[in-house]
């Protein structure tokens, strides 16, 4: 026996999921992602991760921009589907959907529900110190990362931990989970608990304004900060040398340390940076257009001067 199911997922997180519930035997009728969307230098359209993959494993995908249009909504009811997987897909569902599986839509959510429901629960987490997050398995229901959890595990975060490392690491928790839910959905033995009501936090989207670095903040801060926000979209500052056009610098690895001086400005030569409490160095960073790279090899080709002022 297995579950009839419909996919929906867009990014990399989502993959391994698909990867693991078709590997279970259970049968994927549908593949939901976002529509592909222009990118790169030529801004040629490019499908999504989740869009490609169920590509290569035969699996018929669609891309409606919403679910506001009665054909859209008919069209995901008529695949009279056991139930609906959904992973990262990036678009709220209406109510018709929720209710057309007939045992309903099932989530995988990259934190310790109620705390960072919402866009970016990685990031947030990281960025707000926390030290463990889970993945949970949640029954989806109109509101937002609202549903009962169905099973979870709790994930500790080392200090030195990315978000990058976080993704990869919750994403094939994720897959494993889904799968034992599944079975147990399929056996009639799934048993979904309500969040608590205390302790829910929101975690929004990604805004750029909120990646360039802060130095008055605690060094603890910073450096969570950025490890949030590494990979991807990385956080920043900018430099200034020789009368040249300024030139931001993403920062990918960073710690926190002693040190003291005016916030922003650059204390000795290994680049520690004075933070409003402590300092932090970078260990790894980005320039524009370039590879990423060790701070000391940055430092071989580009001179740093002690009390360089880099911002904020």
């Amino acid at each position: 026996m297995s579950l009839k199911l419909v996919f929906m997922g867009t990014p990399d997180f989502s993959v391994p999921v698909l990867d693991a519930i078709v590997a279970s035997g259970h049968s994927v009728i549908a593949a939901y992602s976002q529509p592909p969307r222009p990118a790169g230098r030529g801004m040629a359209e490019v499908k999504s991760p989740v869009h490609r993959r169920a590509e290569a494993l035969g699996i018929p995908v669609r891309t409606p921009t919403n679910f506001k249009s009665e054909e859209d909504r008919a069209a995901f009811a008529a695949l009279n589907a056991d139930a609906a997987v959904v992973v990262a897909y990036g678009l709220l569902l209406p109510k018709a959907v929720l209710d057309a599986p007939r045992l309903g839509c099932f989530n995988v959510h990259a934190s310790k529900l109620p705390r960072w429901r919402g866009a970016a629960p990685i990031q947030r987490a990281i960025m707000a110190g926390d030290t463990v997050t889970a993945v949970n398995i949640m029954r989806m229901e109109q509101g937002l990362d609202t549903g009962p959890v169905c099973l979870g595990r709790d994930v500790p975060i080392p200090p030195d931990m990315t978000a990058g490392e976080l993704h990869d690491a919750l994403s094939k928790l994720g897959a494993e989970l889904m799968v034992e839910a599944l079975a147990k959905l399929e056996a009639g033995a799934l048993e979904c608990v309500s969040q608590p009501s205390e302790g829910a936090t929101y975690a929004a989207k990604i805004d750029k304004g909120e990646t360039r670095i802060a130095f008055s903040r605690p060094a603890k801060e910073v450096a969570d900060h950025i490890r949030g926000l590494s990979p991807f979209p990385g956080a920043w500052f900018e430099i200034q040398l020789g009368g040249k056009a300024p030139e931001r610098i993403k920062v990918l690895g960073a710690r926190s340390i002693e040190g003291a001086g005016e916030p922003g400005t650059i204390i000795d030569d290994q680049l520690t940076i004075a933070c409003g409490n402590g300092a932090i160095r970078v260990e790894k960073l980005q320039r524009a257009g370039k590879q990423p790279m060790a701070a000391v090899d940055f430092l071989r080709g580009t001179r740093l001067p002690v009390g360089l002022r880099l911002g904020r």
